[in-house]
């Protein structure tokens, strides 16, 4: 893909586009060709386990670390001659928060308004928009170290949307906080997107994945799945799921695993999921597997593929 100038990108829909994305550390290859697209207003969301890359592929995009090799645009903006443009555009919000914890919300709010040239009256009106929508009006003067993990959350997210940007970058915004906390959080970001904002965020919880537009599984940096939830789910579920509820989970899971008859065996809570082409046709060899180590068999229901299925399944493809 050539460099684009400004005029010529600006017109498109995609909010991203990546192309042969490269980064690599010495002999290290930490994000390894990856090429996709976001269209604007879309909720995208980036899924894979610690260090498969998810992290190098935003500070790429947001122009703070230089690819290898391959290109991609952000906003329409080269992510290597227009960083100052994207810069502009962007909002970006870490799993750290990036608040300071002596300062009071308003300060934190005041500070970070400043940062991205929002003053005066303007910033009254922003400032008062982010305290509706994060709910933290009458909290002005405390202290943002004394705010529970939910709340800091909000204001983090608040403080990255201070100027109004087109686009968020969110970073794992949701590690360490509560469930009621993380629901609250994914509503504010439907509203985000409802209000035409693009939303880019990276998550290893896989109920939050099901609310993203699309998805893309990242795994040793290298692509293993993209495309909307139910796309996944149908075109990379390579077979069936079984879902096994028993006594013993996890001697079960050893019994099935001995058996070597299944492409995955997996335990969701105190659920077994067993993974096969034409699985309905093993029952009878599971149903021994688990009278043989003592297991005693409450059901067993052939179930649609979760997420965490389907990553599980693409994960151990590309392996």
């Amino acid at each position: 893909m050539a460099r684009n100038t400004q005029h010529a990108t600006r017109v498109n829909n995609h909010a991203v586009q990546a192309i042969s994305l490269t980064k690599k550390f010495g002999d290290f290859t930490a994000v390894d060709g990856v090429t996709f697209t976001i269209e604007r207003g879309a909720i995208f969301g980036f899924l894979g386990p610690n260090g498969a890359g998810k992290t190098t592929t935003i500070r790429m995009l947001l122009g703070l670390l230089q690819p290898t090799s391959g290109e991609a645009t952000v906003l329409g903006f080269d992510i290597v001659e227009q960083t100052a443009e994207i810069k502009k555009r962007i909002g970006y919000m870490s799993q750290r928060f990036s608040l300071y914890n002596d300062l009071t919300v308003d300060e934190n709010l005041n500070f970070f308004g400043g940062t991205y040239g929002v003053r005066g009256q303007r910033l009254q009106q922003r400032k008062a928009y982010v305290l509706g929508m994060a709910g933290l009006q009458g909290r002005e003067r405390e202290l943002t170290k004394n705010l529970s993990g939910g709340w800091r959350q909000r204001l983090a997210l608040g403080c990255a949307i201070l100027h109004e940007p087109e686009m968020l970058f969110l970073d794992e915004p949701t590690a360490g906080v509560d469930p009621i906390s993380r629901r609250d959080f994914w509503d504010l970001l439907y509203g985000l997107a409802d209000e035409g904002r693009t939303v880019f965020v990276t998550t290893h919880y896989m109920d939050e994945a099901e609310h993203c537009h699309r998805l893309a599984f990242i795994q040793r940096g290298r692509l293993a799945a993209l495309g909307s939830p139910e796309e996944i789910k149908t075109n990379k579920m390579r077979g069936q799921v079984l879902e096994i509820d028993c006594t013993a989970p996890e001697v079960a899971m050893g019994a099935l695993r001995t058996a070597g008859l299944f492409d995955e065996v997996s335990l969701y809570g105190a659920l077994i999921h067993v993974v096969a082409k034409g699985v309905e046709a093993h029952r009878p060899r599971i149903e021994a597997a688990l009278r043989e180590a003592g297991v005693d068999l409450r059901s067993m229901d052939i179930i649609a593929p979760s997420l965490e299925d389907v990553f599980i399944a693409s994960v151990r493809e590309q392996e």
